[in-house]
């Protein structure tokens, strides 16, 4: 007689429905969770998926129960011994840690979660550029291009970047029915797909107004290809990521520039204005506070500026206040 172990009654109908324990198995439910109860998005599905099937590939289709500790320790150092960096793997322990959560949350037995170590990863060092050097960027197409829509295009497409502090992926994806041309303010969806408000510094506003009001073509992408052959399509990412880098090297900078990049330099300049925290995390998308705070460093250069203020004599015949001088424009300039 067979047993029926591992088998539930589906219907009255003597449908039975087969419950295999395999961690294979398992990981077809988790992506399913993540895609119809949690509404992650592509790429977050994509990404957990290939981190769990790996750790799958690396120690066989078990039994979700077979799993112990020396499992992760082994597929961890796999890792590494193939050359990816901590933060790569400690990528693969958050995703092994999310599988087995929502294994143990459906009652299956397995690995507990919470056994998972992240390793510890050195502070992350944010590159950014001076006000100086961002204007340069963004004269840059004026100066080298000849096209006169690319030339907006290229102009409007750095000013956004810079001062709505968008993801490429976000830039991309934005429609010119998005942009009202009286407004400065506008909504994305971004990570989860949640609703995020972006607002336009006056310089992009104008700069995205003349543009729109010089295309004719009937693309209902905002930054389109003006190239022969894929004339209308919207930018790849490697567009935008190779646009930004020529104009960079163009105006003679010789770090290594992103999109990102530009990101990164707004937020470090509102953050050495003494902006709010919690408003730059709003404005950046950041679900975490502490994605945050890697833009709260400042360099070497402002904190001797600062530092030296002690060693200032004051005039007492004429009131001088500190604070102004920590606030003053030209500290924050050079």
């Amino acid at each position: 007689m067979k047993s029926n172990k591992n088998r539930i009654k589906f219907d009255e109908k003597s449908t039975w429905y087969s419950f295999s324990n395999t961690l294979s198995s398992h990981l077809e439910r988790f992506v399913n969770y993540l895609q119809y109860t949690k509404n992650a998005s592509p790429k977050t599905i994509e990404n957990y998926s290939l981190r769990v099937n790996r750790f799958i590939e690396y120690i066989w289709d078990v039994d979700a129960s077979e799993i112990k500790m020396m499992h992760i320790q082994d597929f961890r150092t796999s890792l590494i011994k193939q050359g990816l960096s901590p933060k790569t793997v400690n990528y693969h322990a958050v995703g092994l840690r999310s599988f087995f959560k929502f294994m143990l949350r459906n009652d299956v037995e397995t690995l507990s979660p919470e056994k998972i170590d992240l390793a510890k990863i050195p502070p992350r060092r944010v590159s950014y550029l001076s006000e100086e050097q961002v204007q340069d960027i963004l004269a840059a197409p004026w100066i080298f291009e000849k096209n006169p829509l690319k030339i907006l295009r290229d102009k409007a497409i750095l000013a956004t970047l810079y001062g709505t502090w968008l993801r490429v992926t976000e830039l991309i994806t934005l429609k010119t029915k998005d942009i009202k041309l009286g407004e400065s303010q506008f909504s994305v969806i971004w990570k989860g797909s949640k609703l995020r408000s972006v607002f336009l510094t006056q310089d992009a506003k104008e700069k995205l107004k003349k543009y729109i009001l010089s295309r004719a073509d009937d693309s209902e992408y905002l930054f389109i290809s003006l190239s022969w052959n894929s004339y209308g399509q919207p930018l790849s990412r490697n567009t935008v990521e190779s646009l930004v880098k020529k104009y960079a090297e163009w105006v003679w900078i010789k770090e290594k520039v992103t999109p990102h990049t530009l990101r990164h330099s707004f937020a470090t300049s509102l953050l050495r204005r003494w902006a709010d925290i919690r408003s730059v995390q709003d404005l950046l998308g950041h679900s975490s506070i502490q994605t945050t705070q890697i833009y709260t460093h400042v360099d070497d250069k402002y904190l001797q500026k600062v530092h030296d203020l002690l060693d200032k004599k004051q005039n007492f015949d004429k009131e001088v206040d500190i604070d102004d001088e920590i606030f003053s424009d030209n500290l924050f300039n050079e």
